[in-house]
């Protein structure tokens, strides 16, 4: 694992979230696709780019520096084996008006990816943090935001293998604060520290 100090602030300033990222073959493909989306929908929207590309797991913005250890030490306490996650549908997802995001999601390729926050949900609630355990989590990755809805539509499967989640702290750009590499054994605790 590794880790990156942060401003005491961060947690409130951006966002701050846990999150599983594509390798860089599959964060290609997705942007490549985006970008085939974009045009055939006609859409004016922003293109996510390859290394922002992420399935948020849990969100830790606003929580004061003591919870956010807490969530690391959670974190740092699951140990899952790596896993693939297979993304074969877009779909639109609700947003404000002119800001709809459009995602990608699947349903068999992704249980794994559900048992893993499971197992991060049984963390967190054992860290006294099970107000951040939302039951509702589909799955997604946010490729564009457009103007305006679209259908379902199935899409030529995304896979890639989860080896690591991470600790991100978006505000212009992510920055990877920590890291946790998926194993079946114990891995290293996390050292949550302000600067």
């Amino acid at each position: 694992m590794f880790y990156r100090s942060m401003d005491q602030n961060a947690s409130r300033v951006g966002q701050l979230f846990l999150a599983a990222l594509p390798d860089a073959d599959a964060a290609a493909r997705i942007h490549r696709l985006a970008c085939v989306l974009k045009n055939a929908h006609r859409f004016d929207g922003n293109i996510i780019e390859p290394e922002r590309l992420h399935v948020s797991l849990f969100s830790l913005g606003g929580l004061p520096e003591p919870a956010v250890r807490m969530a690391c030490e959670a974190a740092a306490e699951v140990r899952v084996p790596p896993f693939d996650v297979l993304f074969d549908r877009s779909a639109s997802f609700q947003g404000r008006g002119g800001n709809r995001p459009l995602v990608l999601v699947g349903d068999d390729g992704l249980e794994r990816l559900r048992s893993f926050r499971q197992a991060l949900v049984v963390a967190m609630a054992g860290k006294g943090l099970k107000y951040l355990t939302k039951r509702n989590f589909t799955p997604h990755v946010t490729i564009l935001y457009a103007e305006r809805d679209v259908e379902e539509y199935p899409i030529e499967p995304i896979r890639w293998t989860v080896n690591e989640f991470v600790l991100i702290h978006s505000l212009r750009g992510h920055v990877h604060l920590a890291r946790w590499p998926l194993r079946s054994r114990t891995v290293a605790q996390c050292d949550w520290r302000s600067r």
